[in-house]
């Protein structure tokens, strides 16, 4: 019975770890955004951004209210990840204020719309509209508390999205055993990825997104590698340096974090809070995550597992790791070559 229960945690395992292995980037779920800048009185200008996965668009349509008209039609720029359409409408001498805009189709995805309101008397809101509610009614002002919400929600979103992420996370589990040194070292990727999120966010650095997205992948290699070595009782870095490989590599993974929120973009005059916001979003995750993982290690402490199929597991999760962050790192390099 007991062996039985392993084969089917093991087959369990397996089909978790090629989940992600399907065609995509790092940030499978990207949010759709709908940014709207007034001009003049009761003239908007919209920008329409709907990501794209493997050339096709994502299945949403801009539903604005039947009283708009436009003023410039629709123009659309496609790009290598989104398709981009602007338009000027004019509403009338009362304003978009209560107005409400629709997004069909919204509601068979699992992407959310990322709405950002820029009033020409300084007044702005930030929204994120979910599928269970594919709308956003348009006020003049949320507030700073509606801002840290929606970007603190984003965060969330972002890193449990984020399998590359998440893959590294729980290489760092694997390979360290010591539960105070797992702290630090934890403590060091979050301290690293939150120094370079907030210098790209804000334009201090500048990196090209697909070489990072490349090399990201490349880091969960070299850590599947290193749990490997330190298995077979071989001498390993990452085992005797935890917190200071956590570190590095942290560094580039919060380059990662920044191109998915330079993407969304930044509330002006809100950008302190949404930076900060969206910072927070991504570590609950990332703990969340963490405690999930640790969760399961106990839970299967409670079966006592013999060491040998213990061992065993680590390392057939390791080569799950590395196969998948090889399949990444390939599938990426040849998108940034081509």
């Amino acid at each position: 019975m007991q062996w039985r229960r392993l084969r089917v945690a093991l087959a369990g395992l397996l089909a978790a770890l090629m989940v992600p292995m399907q065609p995509a980037h790092a940030h499978e779920v990207r949010p759709a955004y709908l940014q709207i800048d007034e001009v003049g009185p009761g003239r908007y200008q919209l920008l329409w951004r709907t990501p794209m996965l493997a050339g096709m668009r994502l299945p949403v349509v801009l539903r604005l209210p039947d009283e708009i008209h436009n003023v410039v039609a629709p123009v659309a720029q496609e790009l290598s990840d989104s398709l981009v359409e602007r338009q000027v409408i004019d509403v009338g001498a009362q304003g978009l204020a209560g107005k409400r805009i629709e997004f069909v189709g919204l509601q068979a995805t699992v992407t959310d719309v990322l709405v950002r309101v820029q009033m020409l008397d300084g007044t702005h809101s930030t929204t994120l509209v979910r599928p269970s509610q594919p709308w956003v009614d348009i006020a003049t002002s949320l507030g700073p508390l509606a801002v840290a919400g929606a970007y603190l929600s984003h965060g969330i979103e972002h890193i449990l999205f984020g399998f590359d992420h998440l893959l590294f996370v729980l290489g760092l589990i694997l390979i360290v055993r010591n539960t105070r040194m797992l702290l630090w070292t934890v403590t060091g990727f979050t301290l690293a990825h939150s120094i370079t999120l907030s210098l790209a966010t804000l334009g201090v650095i500048h990196v090209p997104g697909p070489p990072v997205e490349a090399c990201i992948a490349l880091s969960i290699l070299l850590l599947a590698s290193e749990i490997l070595r330190r298995q077979r009782g071989e001498p390993s870095l990452t085992a005797s340096w935890p917190w200071a490989v956590a570190f590095t590599f942290g560094l580039l993974h919060g380059l990662g974090f920044a191109s998915a929120l330079i993407d969304i973009g930044l509330p002006q005059g809100d950008v302190p809070i949404a930076l900060l916001a969206f910072n927070i979003g991504v570590e609950v995750g990332q703990l969340a995550f963490f405690a999930a993982v640790l969760g399961v290690m106990q839970l299967a402490r409670q079966f006592r597992i013999p060491d040998i199929v213990e061992r065993r597991l680590r390392t057939v999760t390791a080569y799950g790791v590395g196969v998948v962050a090889a399949f990444w790192f390939v599938e990426r390099l040849t998108a940034f070559w081509a």
